[in-house]
């Protein structure tokens, strides 16, 4: 006999108690499944809007107790329709849903842990982000999730849930999301800029104006646009983006006083911020090159600005004038001779898709003729640099001028080819205002954004441990893992790279009494989310080994945990080895093919006796399933 019944009056007044008792965990359980190409402020309307609309019509079939787990879904629903790639698609509905309008206000959550969450969870699909919030932080049950997620129309609900159990995020962030104090309905408003929307209403009116005369005058002589007509630049001076007086500017505390640590707190510094003629060159030029050199980064385009960019810097060094400007995800560096006639300009765009604390950290402003110094303008959170050599784990390097306007003295590069004598990095302090004892490590790979290195030690404990979490250059086991593979970040120039981790994933005692050596990947993540990745074989000395790249994989990454690699390797005895080895919950190996063996754990080294040929690896996993190895397709889970 079935047990559902019609929802009545009283049942929807049940359904409602039940929606405001559990607000603030829906409006959670919104917000982190949402896209976050959306951005915050849509994100927060989105939510509140979803949880809202959430409560059930009279008639809706629903069992007995049932109102919590109804709400739930009808939240699901409404906030995993955007379902295409990056969240655009939005295949259900065939267009996004609209948020609530709120004039002349931004909003976005309080600090606390939920951006941080989301920035955790980015790049993973919304029903895996659904999935953690369920697990994680309402503490449902694994059945109860994948009801969930079905009766939201979640395609594949069993492997969402067990991908979002196997997302390394910390129990600190866990424990923070889960104060009684934080609650994620609460939101923090600011006004958006009142003169510039003041500005945009009168250009808006005078729009419409111009409009309707252009219409006027086109009914009367048929006028149609001519085949050199160009809208691109048009529509920039049309939108006010190429004005010098709209540029946005950033109070110089806002930083310290919001919760998106980012680009977007940077302050408008330099002695000729308020120089209009430098500044409107700078414009005239992204939006007309000409024969001004452009310099992207993969995947970076240097069209110019649909509205006003935020002016981040202006000023004069070494010679040269510099602008620095961010359009979105993008910062544009604009640069000429200090002649005065704007002579030997150039452009250069990069991109800095959710840049944070570390990735948003430090730009460079100008570099020697030579190439082998550069000055950077560091962020404002900022509060000491220095300079030291990423080959010597015992650096202790020394401290870095920085000017009161962010702009520090002349710090020596990593070598553009050659010999690899040393490789200088900036390490670099976060004020206490951000965070206590927070010291991070950034690589200068010849673009306009320094790179963030990370460095993940190895397994520690049984394959049912948490996984280990990638920390900064500044420990010893870490400096004492990056001096053996700093010279290998030269290979890594000219791509838009945002961060490069090292994972030591797996140690062993090799064959023929040649020691001990340990297996890490180097992942470097991509601006657009995909990374590269090498896998190396080091020993005790000389330099670190390949044993396989792959391009454009989630391998090695949050979410790519389970890896296993291998390759033929000779002894210094000159006998011929297969070696493989697994990350932490890989519970044995076989291999087929030219070798035949097996080893019950995370390594395996077998003789190699037979002929050259093909062999297949294949590692199988603690907690169920198997992984096979990687090679340049990528290698992955079965």
């Amino acid at each position: 006999m079935s047990t559902s019944q019609r929802f009545g009056s009283d049942a929807v007044e049940h359904a409602e108690a039940v929606l405001v008792e559990h607000y603030p965990r829906l409006v959670r359980l919104a917000y982190l499944t949402l896209p976050d190409s959306l951005g915050r402020h849509t994100r927060v309307l989105l939510a509140h809007k979803a949880v809202q609309r959430a409560l059930p019509r009279s008639g809706t079939t629903a069992g007995p107790g049932r109102h919590l787990a109804l709400v739930r879904s009808r939240v699901l629903r409404a906030t995993l329709a955007p379902a295409g790639p990056a969240g655009t698609t939005w295949a259900r509905i065939g267009r996004p849903p609209v948020p609530p309008f709120v004039w002349g206000l931004r909003l976005w959550p309080p600090a606390g842990g939920i951006d941080e969450a989301a920035q955790t969870l980015s790049g993973a699909p919304a029903p895996v982000r659904a999935a953690f919030v369920l697990l994680r932080l309402d503490d449902l049950a694994e059945d109860e999730a994948v009801r969930l997620l079905g009766r939201a129309g979640t395609a594949d609900p069993a492997g969402a849930v067990r991908d979002a159990l196997a997302l390394p995020v910390g129990e600190e962030l866990l424990r923070a999301l889960r104060r009684p104090e934080f609650d994620a309905s609460v939101v923090s408003a600011r006004p958006t800029d009142l003169l510039r929307r003041r500005r945009r209403a009168r250009a808006c009116w005078a729009g419409l104006a111009t409009l309707a005369l252009t219409l006027t005058v086109l009914s009367v002589h048929g006028s149609r646009p001519g085949p050199d007509v160009q809208p691109a630049a048009g529509s920039a001076a049309a939108s006010g983006a190429l004005d010098p007086a709209r540029l946005q500017r950033v109070s110089a505390g806002t930083w310290s006083d919001t919760a998106r640590v980012d680009f977007t707190a940077w302050p408008a510094r330099g002695g000729r911020s308020g120089d209009r003629d430098l500044l409107a060159r700078a414009l005239r030029t992204w939006a007309a090159p000409g024969t001004t050199p452009v310099t992207t980064t993969p995947g970076t385009t240097a069209e110019p600005p649909a509205q006003p960019p935020q002016l981040l810097y202006a000023g004069a060094l070494d010679g040269r004038a510099v602008v620095l400007m961010r359009d979105g995800d993008r910062v544009v560096r604009y640069g000429e001779t200090t002649t005065g006639s704007g002579g030997g300009r150039t452009l250069d765009v990069t991109r800095t898709d959710d840049a944070g604390v570390t990735t948003a950290a430090a730009l460079t402003l100008s570099r020697a003729p030579d190439g082998a110094s550069a000055r950077y303008l560091l962020a404002p959170w900022i509060a000491t640099a220095a300079a030291r050599d990423l080959l010597r784990a015992g650096d202790t390097g020394h401290p870095l001028d920085v000017a009161a306007d962010g702009v520090t003295g002349t710090a020596a590069v990593p070598p553009a080819g050659g010999s690899c004598a040393s490789w200088p990095v900036l390490e670099l302090t976060s004020s206490t205002r951000i965070v206590e004892k927070h010291s991070f490590v950034l690589a200068d790979l010849g673009s306009l954004s320094p790179v963030h290195l990370t460095y993940t030690p190895l397994p520690d404990g049984p394959a049912a441990a948490p996984a280990r979490q990638p920390r900064e250059v500044t420990g010893p086991e870490a400096r004492a893992a990056w001096a053996r593979q700093a010279c290998r970040l030269g290979e890594l120039r000219g791509g838009a790279y945002r961060a490069v981790n090292v994972w030591d994933f797996a140690a062993a005692q090799l064959p023929d009494g040649a020691g001990r050596a340990v297996w890490s990947c180097t992942r470097a993540s991509g601006w657009a989310g995909p990374g590269d990745v090498t896998v190396r074989l080091s020993l005790e000395t000389g330099t670190p080994q390949d044993v396989v790249r792959a391009r454009s994989t989630a391998a090695c990454g949050r979410f790519g945990q389970h890896l296993l690699a291998g390759f033929r390797w000779r002894s210094p005895a000159g006998r011929w080895y297969l070696l493989a080895a697994g990350s932490r919950q890989v519970a044995g190996i076989a291999a087929t093919g030219a070798v035949r063996a097996g080893a019950p754990a995370r390594t395996l080294a077998a003789p190699w006796t037979g002929p050259d040929g093909a062999v297949s690896l294949t590692g199988t996993l603690a907690g169920g399933g198997t992984v096979t190895a990687l090679d340049g397709a990528g290698g992955g889970r079965d």
